[in-house]
Parts: structure tokens; sequence; C-alpha cells
């Protein structure tokens, strides 16, 4: 039995067509089943569409009706995408544009032409090795003009060969930008000084005492390690300051940053010090900051010492010990139509989150919702149940509890109170903004990817200027439910610590802070903060946006 090419009505590829036309000349020859495969494959609507994909992406450059216009629209993307946030709730269309270009399809079409006009589907072969006598050592000569810029490269002796090589180059400084000068080269001369049996310290005073050019004189390393930059950003959990850092390797090439900062990591090869900038900083050089695994190891040190010496000035109960505050990676998260970001206030008691909410939620109240919280508690004169709380006996909570019913639950002068979780999700659910005013150790529970909450912190003012703004609006003390009284020094002096204290083991979890020192200016920048959270994109953990 013979296998007959069919004629097909669909036009293929000129190659597949002599292939399947050659098929012909081995009839004889080849398995019929085979035959009937292969023919089946080269008529197959898939192979021929994959085929002319290829030819497609192959002219580029060659063909200019197929040459891109750019090669970074997924950057231009993200452009717009900061551009149009803001006017998202003035200008309808804004919005609509603003969700279309959110899509995965209309990303992810973008991403595919950013490969394609990057050549980045072209195989990476090794570069072609280099047959040279292996007694000959290659000397490499680089010149570099002297700036006020630094040059952007540390230097180390090797532990083994005592030799002078380079032990790092800074993303985007000068020995980065020649190209030239790589990690693991080793320094021979500087400027015609010979460095054998030199210090890096040594070394360093030849850089630092030349002009105009610098000539270095270097034996390539082996390998030319890779120098991409990566595209992780981190936020701070601390502040840094390379200049009092004793063990930094250059205090000059040191970046300094505050708690908060979103950092962009850069590089992460050595495991000690990784290179990042500040986002948003136009300069391009990079800087050294500790790593992850040093930072660890450092604060680690620090509670041993405390704990030691008995100098710990902070509870250890309130210390997460799993928990040690550095870096968190983060990125862009973009407001989702229809779905609102949770406002969660945490601050001192008596400091104001609560009548922050009441006044928040009053000003539209079918956008802001707070959830009834539940209490053990007897109801009181003047309250209604399911209006100020949701009473129930203390068996019932507590099983509740056991069970994962509550976000956040606590004991307050014998009386369970917490907030259901199903009483959240229901408001979110209902395209409402859900705004609640937690216990400040009930974030570990609320800062999920679930619920991506915009954690603000009511920060309470100095000693004096919150006894002053307190005595001047007659605020009424909150720790006496049985007498109406003014706060006490006391009471003033236990907010302020508490406020020291919530910031210190929880403050790098806030994505804000409102200094409450007036109430009326306080809720103001409350309420521009709520639409800053619905309408703009923000920094949030990575795993909240994957």
């Amino acid at each position: 039995m013979s296998v007959k090419v069919m004629a097909s009505d669909r036009k293929c590829d000129p190659v597949i067509s002599k292939l399947i036309t050659s098929l012909k000349e081995t009839e004889s020859l080849t398995d019929e089943q085979d035959l009937g495969f292969l023919q089946n494959l080269l008529q197959s609507k898939e192979l021929n569409a994959l085929v002319n994909v290829h030819s497609k992406v192959a002219k580029i450059n060659k063909d200019d009706r197929l040459a891109p216009l750019l090669s970074a629209s997924m950057q231009v993307l993200l452009e717009i995408l900061e551009l149009l946030a803001p006017r998202c709730h003035v200008s309808p269309l804004c919005k609509e544009i603003f969700h279309l270009l959110q899509t995965p399809h209309l990303q992810s079409l973008l991403f595919a032409h950013d490969s394609i006009a990057q050549k980045d589907f072209y195989p990476h072969l090794p570069d072609i090795p280099i047959e040279v006598d292996e007694d000959e050592e290659t000397i490499k000569i680089v010149q570099l003009v002297k700036s006020n810029e630094p040059l952007g490269a540390t230097i180390k002796t090797d532990e083994d060969t005592g030799k002078i090589i380079i032990a790092r180059i800074m993303h985007g400084g000068a020995a980065d930008r020649s190209g030239l000068i790589h990690v693991g080269d080793e320094v021979i001369e500087v400027n015609n000084i010979n460095v054998e049996g030199k210090t890096p310290s040594d070394v360093l005073s030849i850089l630092q005492n030349s002009e105009g050019t610098i000539t270095f004189k270097l034996v390539p390393s082996d390998g030319k390690l890779d120098q991409r930059e990566s595209k992780v950003r981190v936020k701070a959990y601390f502040n840094y300051e390379p200049e009092n850092d004793p063990y930094i390797p250059c205090k000059e090439a040191g970046l300094g940053f505050q708690r908060g900062d979103i950092l962009h990591i850069v590089s992460q090869d050595d495991s000690y010090w990784w290179q990042a900038r500040k986002e948003g900083d136009k300069t391009t050089r990079a800087g050294l900051i500790p790593s992850r695994a040093l930072q660890e190891r450092r604060i680690l040190h620090e509670r041993s010492q405390k704990e030691s010496t008995g100098d710990a000035k902070t509870e250890n109960d309130d210390f997460d010990r799993e928990m040690i505050a550095t870096y968190e990676e983060v990125a862009k998260l973009y407001p989702r139509l229809g779905i609102f970001r949770p406002i969660v206030l945490i601050g001192a008691p008596g400091v104001g989150r609560n009548e922050l909410k009441r006044r928040l939620v009053a000003r539209d109240p079918e956008k802001y919702k707070s959830p009834v919280p539940y209490t053990t508690r007897p109801i009181r004169p003047g309250e209604v149940a399911g209006r100020e709380y949701l009473f129930v006996t203390r068996t019932k909570m507590e099983a509740d509890i056991a069970t994962g019913k509550f976000i956040e639950h606590g004991e307050y002068k014998g009386h369970l109170y917490g907030t259901a979780a199903e009483s959240v999700k229901s408001i979110i659910n209902a395209g409402c903004v859900c705004v609640i005013g937690p216990h400040y150790q009930a974030l570990k529970s609320l800062r999920t990817a679930q619920l991506k909450p915009y954690i603000i912190h009511i920060r309470t003012p100095t000693f004096d200027e919150l006894k002053q703004s307190r005595t001047k609006a007659r605020a009424r003390s909150t720790f006496d439910e049985t007498n109406s009284r003014g706060f006490t020094d006391e009471e003033f002096l236990e907010m302020v610590k508490s406020d020291e204290r919530i910031n210190l083991l929880y403050g790098h979890f806030c994505d804000d802070e409102i200094v409450n020192e007036d109430l009326t200016e306080a809720f103001e920048k409350l309420v521009s903060l709520a639409n800053k959270s619905e309408s703009e994109p923000l920094w949030a953990p990575a795993s909240w946006v994957q």
C-alpha cells in the first residue's frame, strides 16, 4: 500500500513543501507507518504556524517593515500606568485605560514583543576558547580618567596567593562602564608602581594620590562573571550608615538608607555585601549594603549581648523571636477594579485611632464600613446588639477562636473582644473599603496576601504636644469607663511609651503614619491616604503581587 501526499488548501512554507514532495521519492524505502506520521506532522496547522512565525522573526532588521520601533514596551506601559493612576478617580476614561493595560493578555503580548525585539530568542553560546601557551601570562592594560566619581571597584588580598585582586565591580560605576575590569583580575601595577607585597590600603593610597589618567596593569581572571543587574526591590526595615560601619570593605562605596526606603538590589553575588541603589535615585552607580544574612547575624548578636548584660530595654515577650526585620522583597501593587484594600489603623491606646476610624466611616457610610466586633461582656444601657457589638457567651467565643474564626482577638478587663474574618471579607466582597482599628499584635494575622491591608500607624506627638493638644480639645480619658475625666500625666507618658514600643516592633510593617496632634489635620491626611490606597500603585510584599 502506498502513501499518497494529499494536496492541501493551506499554503505551506516552501521548505516544508519540498519536504512533503520528497516523501514521494522515499515511499518504497520508508516504513509505511513512519511515512504517514511524517506526512501528517508536516501538513499540520501547528507546525506551519510555528515555521511562519520563525520566518517572520528571522527577518527582523532585514526587513524594515518588521523592525520594532522600540524594545522596551513593557517599561513604557509601566510608566503610563504611573501617570494614569492619580487620574483614575477624576476621569472614567483614564480608569478604563488603567485597568485595560493591566490585563494579563495585553502584558504578555508586550512581553513577547520585547523578547523578540531584544533577540532574547537567540541561543547563548559560550565564548570560543583561545589556545595560548600555558607558560605565557596574558596582561591587559586599562586606562581610566580620574574624576570626582569613585572608581567603582574594591580590591582584596587573595588568601591563597597573597596577590591583590579585584573583589567586586560596582554596577554603574566607572570600572563597570569601561567593561575592561572584571572581578578576579589580578592587579600587577597602578600607574607604573608595582603592587607586589603591598596591602589593599597601600593600593588605595596610590589611587587617591593619582591625578588625571590612572593606568592599571592586570592579569585577566579565568572567567568573566555575569554583571547583569537583578530586578529585585526590597523595603529596608532598619537604618544604615556606612560611615559608622567598621566592617564595610570600603566606606566610600557604601550606600546609606533609612527604614522604609525602597532599594533596588542590583547584585547579590557577595554573601555579605549586596550592591544596591535607592529606588528613583538618578545616580547610576550602586553602593554597598549589608546582605540579609549579615544583618540578621548582627541583630542576633546585639540581642544576645543585651540579654547577657540585662540591658534589654524592650520586653522579651514582645519580640517575635522567629522574625528578624532586615529587608522584605517588594513589588508594585496596582489598584484592582471594584476590590479595595482594607485600611488598618494601629496605635497606642488613647491615641485616637478609633475616633479617626469613626469619622472616616461617617464621611461616606456607603463606601467605608467597619465590621461589628464580637465581645463576651454584658450589653450596656443604650447599646443595641449588632450595632456596637455582637454579644456572645465566653464558651461560644472561645470555641470560635479555637477554630480560627477571628483574624484578631484579645482580652480586656476580663472580657474577650475580636473581629471575625468573615466580617472583613464580606465588606471587601461587597465592593466597600473595610476600616478596622485592631490591636497592633493582630498585624501578624492581618498582613496576608488574601487581605492585602494598607496599614497606617497613628502616632503620638511628643509628651508636651500631646498634653497640650488633648487639654485644649478637652479630650476625655479612654482608660476610665466609669468616670468621665481628662487624661493624667501618667496616662500621657504611657501613651508615648506604648507608641515608641509599637514603632520599634511593628513600625516597619506600616505603609504610612499619621501624627495625631490636631484631630482635624490628622483626619485630612487619613482621607488623603485612603484615596491613595485606592488609586495609586504602591509598594507591597512581592508575594502579594505574585
